[in-house]
């Protein structure tokens, strides 16, 4: 009787170590997952980041040539204002 108990015993503890394996194996690849899905979210934000870096910084090139236009139209008109009261006094 002994012999067997102890052979159920061992195939017992056994199966445990294999359900506890099966488990582990569960939560190891649910966590890979899960650390995938973050990885590919940070990636798509950085992503983004930069994009918007990008774009920001052509607005401010944008608004440089911009400024650079009104400052000589400025220039334009006040030559033109400066021609026109040279004119009314002629």
């Amino acid at each position: 009787g002994w012999a067997g108990r102890g052979k159920m015993a061992a195939g017992g503890a056994a199966d445990a170590q294999a359900r506890f394996g099966h488990s582990v194996k569960g939560l190891l690849t649910e966590k890979v997952t899960s650390c995938g899905t973050d990885v590919i979210a940070l990636t798509k934000q950085v992503l983004k980041g930069s994009r918007s870096a990008e774009l920001l910084g052509q607005a401010a090139r944008n608004m440089v040539m911009q400024e650079d236009a009104i400052l000589h139209s400025e220039d334009s008109l006040r030559k033109m204002a400066i021609i026109t009261t040279h004119l009314q006094y002629q």
